[in-house]
């Protein structure tokens, strides 16, 4: 086969891949879901296999320990997060109300400083600004991951499908891995393997790791906010910690609404400033000590290519896309890293110091 009949092949083949997901993304997660759980769990089962469990155990007994944890995290945590936001949508309006006024108050004092057209041209700036469209494309995103994931996230899915899918795959993982290896061509297998392992290592860098790292946070950022005397305490560091998955986004969530819940709340500088602290902390944590022990430096995915990552996937596939985002990242990333590595040894990179050389010769 040519090089351009290879070419077109494996394009017919990414937009094939691409195709089939924009059609069923709407039934995929249940699959996809177990699909992730069965690739972390896979390194479990093999050390189980290795202490003489026989693969159909040890899958079976990491799927039943998996749902009990849904399940203890249903009966445990979820009633409290429940309580938590109900009560917190219903403070909502008196928040919102005491923000305004403590705006109102900030406005008036900054007016009183400024000239008719000192305001007059704050205003034409601020409503020039394109804070709307910013946010009304963060809501259709969100509006999308809501109705291509959380829709079909019931019982069914999380309790039935996901697990029959994580229990055959886990069991057949090592059988479906050499199956796939013997499709690969001869002459390119060993470089495909060598590109798979990196896309292995560092997908089980950033997944299993960050994963660690988001309950970290979640239960240090939930106890300290509580002890703190914020209202909504627990909801709200427990979710920053759980989106800390992107990198600044869930710590930026969480202060803004911290420091909002605050202001209103407390109305005194001392304890917002120790708010702010504990996100300080968390964040100083989460840089030097946290992050660098449990994910390391070896990922390879830079913070902007995740974050992009989540949202596209996110805005095109809903919450499925949102799941394949980083593996595919992770892909791109090393496929791309091999393709450049390829391009500087090549003519193509080299010719005109070949050139220059000869030259001066």
């Amino acid at each position: 086969m040519t090089p351009e009949k290879q070419t077109r092949f494996w394009l017919i083949g990414f937009a094939v891949f691409f195709a089939v997901i924009w059609l069923l993304s709407e039934i995929l997660f249940p699959f996809v879901a177990g699909i992730a759980l069965a690739y972390l769990l896979d390194p479990l089962a093999d050390k189980l296999e290795n202490w003489k469990w026989p693969r159909w155990v040890a899958a079976g007994v990491l799927t039943l320990l998996a749902v009990l944890s849904v399940v203890a995290l249903m009966l445990l945590v979820i009633p409290l997060l429940q309580n938590q936001l109900v009560e917190l949508s219903g403070r909502i309006p008196q928040y919102l109300e005491t923000l305004r006024g403590q705006a109102a108050d900030l406005l008036a004092t900054i007016q009183s400083q400024l000239s008719d057209a000192d305001m007059g041209a704050l205003k034409q700036k601020v409503s020039g600004a394109a804070g709307p469209d910013i946010i009304a494309w963060v809501g259709g995103v969100l509006a999308k991951i809501w109705g291509g994931g959380v829709a079909l996230l019931n019982l069914l899915s999380l309790l039935v499908i996901t697990p029959i899918v994580m229990f055959y795959l886990l069991r057949d993982w090592d059988r479906i891995v050499g199956t796939v290896d013997g499709w690969l061509p001869l002459r390119h297998a060993e470089t495909i393997r060598q590109q798979v392992s990196q896309i292995d290592e560092v997908l089980a860098a950033f997944v299993r790791g960050q994963m660690t790292v988001c309950i970290l946070l979640g239960v240090f950022y939930a106890v300290a906010l509580t002890l703190v005397g914020l209202d909504f305490g627990f909801i709200i560091g427990f979710g920053t910690g759980l989106i800390s998955f992107v990198p600044y986004f869930g710590m930026l969530v969480g202060f803004v609404a911290g420091i909002g819940v605050a202001i209103a709340q407390f109305g005194e500088l001392t304890p917002i400033l120790l708010v702010a602290a504990v996100f300080v902390i968390g964040q100083f944590l989460e840089g030097n000590f946290i992050t660098p022990k449990l994910v390391g430096d070896k990922i390879g995915l830079h913070p902007v290519w995740i974050i992009f990552a989540l949202l596209a996937g996110g805005a095109l596939f809903g919450f499925t896309g949102m799941l394949l985002a980083i593996p595919v990242a992770a892909v791109i990333g090393v496929v791309g890293r091999f393709g450049i590595s390829k391009y500087k040894s090549s003519s193509a990179y080299l010719e005109e110091t070949k050139t220059e050389n000869s030259g001066d010769g």
